[in-house]
């Protein structure tokens, strides 16, 4: 997850070469008064293709956001990569819209778990380790590299931007926008984190832990585990 970026002409920290008198100006502050709107952007990315995928909300980031940009990115590319596989392993920060004490969290990656029939083994980086998630290094330093200086005066130029982020190494990223509305406040109840079928690893099971399918499934269609 990458921090919410206002879309508007504001400042964006980093050089671009520019002409003499084609320079940019932009506004001086940048409050969100003055904002066209936000982009939130949740990242994953594939270690094994280099692969970097985007959904760039507009909303709020929260969990519900963070387990549909798994899923979009399951639905339009993963499937594809690994077809036939039944194991999916997530690694994420401990915090924030995927944090490893947000019920939301895994009640929704439990949603998802039944819907594709993937087992999935989440394992969160401990407390102050979050710069250690390869995601930084090979994904959203270079999105932050490639639009440097540039103001992001429309969702659709951050969408353009992130897209065409790349490297030398071999990086290609897909971007594409999330318009839906995902409200805050949901609350799990304990009789539905009972309901969930995790098991907990030996290792730190606050931090690694595998959501299978539930068999049968809530709407009461049977999903194999």
């Amino acid at each position: 997850m990458k921090r919410p970026q206002l879309i508007g002409n504001f400042k964006h920290n980093g050089r671009e070469w520019q002409a003499k008198g084609e320079e940019t100006t932009v506004n001086v502050y940048d409050f969100l008064s003055l904002a066209d709107g936000k982009a939130v952007p949740y990242g994953i990315y594939d270690l094994v293709h280099k692969r970097g995928f985007v959904n760039v909300g507009v909303d709020h980031d929260t969990a519900e956001f963070a387990v549909e940009s798994i899923r979009r990115w399951w639905q339009q590319i993963g499937r594809d990569l690994y077809p036939g596989k039944t194991n999916l392993l997530i690694t994420a920060d401990g915090g924030g819209s995927n944090g490893s004490r947000l019920r939301l969290w895994k009640r929704e990656l439990q949603c998802l778990a039944n819907e594709t029939g993937l087992s999935l083994t989440v394992c969160h980086f401990p407390p102050g380790t979050s710069k250690w998630n390869k995601i930084e290094h090979r994904l959203f330093s270079y999105i932050s590299i490639n639009w440097r200086g540039k103001p992001l005066t429309s969702l659709e130029t951050v969408i353009e931007l992130i897209s065409h982020t790349t490297t030398e190494q071999g990086l290609k990223v897909t971007a594409i926008k999330d318009s839906n509305v995902y409200p805050t406040g949901i609350k799990v109840t304990d009789d539905e984190m009972k309901a969930l079928h995790i098991l907990k690893d030996a290792f730190h099971p606050e931090w690694n832990y595998t959501i299978k399918p539930q068999i049968p499934a809530p709407s009461g269609q049977a999903i194999p585990a």
